[in-house]
């Protein structure tokens, strides 16, 4: 068996990977490792966990199993029902739970799901914290085997309860986030909005969010029957909101992913913005307030050149970690910074989330851009995006990552693009690929050297 936690949680099509036994027992065995026996022996207080979910019609009988597996292990649960990812994260939180479980797959189709964890204070889960879950798992359905063990009857269950309303507090908390303007005009007021909400978890939180902060808002996208999440849709399918912004003439678009913790956006013509670009109109904003703490911001290895080049022009440092947020977060949990994302839309703005949030990128985004009294276009402008090639090379990435002709290939390249342009190699954490990521001024540069080296690649592999 492999490692069962990937990049994101436990992931899988429903009902055959991720069944509802697993989903019970990884409740079961995620009790021990996250909350101390302390917890859970005092007889006055029970330890409680929150669950939430998105859109998709497999969370109905996931969210039931895991929420048996918790109140047999005697954990209370509150139940928040439908809400963004980042809204488990923040409740988790706000309400004191001893851990959040969230079942979603994010911006993958709905025959898929997926159930992670967060820890005490809405944090995501070290890799150490996952393994212990997964050793207790096996653990677990070993006794199972044996039912002659002797094992102990549980002290006691929990209770469930729905807590619904707490979806409230996590809007409030998003725009309480806000500030309104010099003038006391609501900070979105003027502008023509719309949003697309994948038919998934922000369905309602999205717009009642920017409509609340002053906008005009279209929604699109929010309508979710079970099986409609990511279809055709949401930040995975700009093309759908950049056409719904030219129809209604909005000044702006947000797109966000089946469980919103990501935000991309459109400009009034329809072209795209990456997180790179957000994150260059929310680092100059926040370093013209004065709170862009370090003067830096955090972001992966994926990050554009054009990135680099728009904060060294706006005197802001840049920190680089491996592609995943949760790399993201501990590098601005440990420097201190409050501001670092990735170009999917993942945005992490610290003093307000401990994961990316999509309905608050969204909003901080329009607030800044509407604050400087300039077009969505014009902010975007900020950064000039060097053209980038991704291929995928499909083989024995292990082999062909130790073998010299492939680290003497990827530093020519690099020599030939100079400063001008950047070779990436990064072999994938979850299928047997090597990524050949290349950068130029100019896309008839890119496309050529990646397409030479990746051919090196391919023969390493063979």
């Amino acid at each position: 068996m492999g490692r069962l936690f990937g990049t994101d949680g436990v992931r899988g099509v429903a009902g055959i990977d991720l069944t509802a036994q697993l989903a019970m027992d990884l409740a079961v065995a995620a009790v021990p490792v996250l909350v101390p026996a302390a917890a859970r022996s005092h007889d006055a207080v029970r330890p409680v966990a929150v669950i939430g979910r998105d859109s998709r019609a497999s969370g109905d009988f996931l969210e039931a199993a895991v929420v048996a597996g918790l109140a047999s292990s005697g954990m209370d649960v509150l139940r928040l029902g439908v809400i963004p990812t980042p809204g488990v994260a923040h409740l988790t939180r706000a309400l004191n739970a001893d851990f959040g479980v969230v079942l979603s797959a994010s911006h993958n189709p709905a025959a898929d799901n997926g159930i992670k964890f967060f820890g005490r204070g809405g944090v995501k889960l070290a890799d150490e914290a996952e393994d212990a879950i997964e050793a207790a798992l096996l653990a677990g359905r070993g006794q199972q085997a044996r039912p002659d063990t002797g094992q102990a009857a549980p002290a006691g269950f929990g209770r469930v309860t729905d807590a619904y309303s707490a979806n409230e507090t996590y809007l409030d908390h998003l725009l309480a986030t806000l500030q309104t303007s010099p003038a006391g005009h609501a900070p979105l007021q003027g502008l023509r909005v719309v949003v697309d909400c994948a038919h998934g978890a922000a369905y309602s939180i999205g717009p009642r969010a920017l409509r609340r902060a002053g906008a005009e808002v279209i929604a699109i996208g929010a309508a979710p029957d079970g099986d409609n999440i990511n279809a055709g849709i949401g930040s995975t399918h700009l093309e759908t909101l950049a056409a719904a912004v030219i129809e209604h003439g909005a000044d702006a678009g947000l797109a966000f992913d089946g469980d919103a913790d990501r935000c991309l956006a459109v400009d009034g013509d329809g072209q795209p913005l990456d997180g790179d670009q957000i994150l260059t109109v929310l680092a100059s904003h926040i370093k013209r307030t004065g709170q862009l703490a370090g003067d830096a911001v955090v972001v992966t290895v994926m990050s554009n050149l054009g990135f680099h080049d728009a904060m060294r022009d706006a005197g802001i440092g840049v920190i680089e970690t491996p592609v995943g947020d949760k790399h993201v977060y501990a590098a601005m949990r440990d420097g201190g910074y409050v501001l670092g994302g990735e170009q999917s839309g993942h945005i992490i703005q610290l003093g307000y989330a401990t994961t990316g949030d999509g309905v608050l990128t969204g909003l901080h985004l329009l607030a800044a851009i509407n604050s400087a009294g300039i077009p969505v276009s014009a902010a975007a402008k900020l950064m000039t995006r060097y053209p980038q090639v991704l291929v995928n090379v499909r083989g024995d990435k292990d082999r062909a990552m130790a073998d010299p002709t492939v680290a003497e290939a990827a530093a020519a390249a690099q020599a030939r693009l100079g400063d001008a342009g950047r070779v990436l190699l990064r072999p994938s954490g979850t299928e047997p690929v090597i990524r050949v990521m290349v950068e130029a001024r100019y896309s008839e540069l890119a496309e050529e050297t990646a397409g030479r080296l990746a051919e090196v690649v391919r023969l390493a592999m063979s």
